[in-house]
């Protein structure tokens, strides 16, 4: 299992894109293809990576898929210089 906490694999996905957001699909994706140790695994890391992007302040929707399934996620722009630098300790978004 990778050491990194499920903020950091997250991040490091939206931070992989051009446009700084992915979708739910993508980041999964994305995590399998960095990660194969989770290509195999039953999917219940998937309700994890779902839980912290609901439930941590540093992710936002960032608007719908063009399909209308889904939203993209984000980093929230206050937390977005710490993670850019692999900072991923959790703190309140400084609103």
């Amino acid at each position: 299992k990778p050491p990194q906490s499920y903020i950091a694999l997250i991040s490091t996905a939206i931070l992989s894109s051009p446009e700084k957001k992915l979708l739910l699909s993508d980041i999964y994706q994305w995590i399998m293809d960095n990660y194969p140790y989770f290509k195999n695994k039953e999917k219940s890391w998937r309700n994890s990576v779902r839980h912290n992007l609901s439930l941590n302040e540093c992710f936002v929707k960032a608007g719908r898929s063009d399909n209308g399934k889904g939203h993209f996620w984000a980093i929230h722009p206050a937390n977005l210089e710490d993670f850019t630098k692999g900072d991923y300790h959790r703190r309140r978004a400084r609103r």
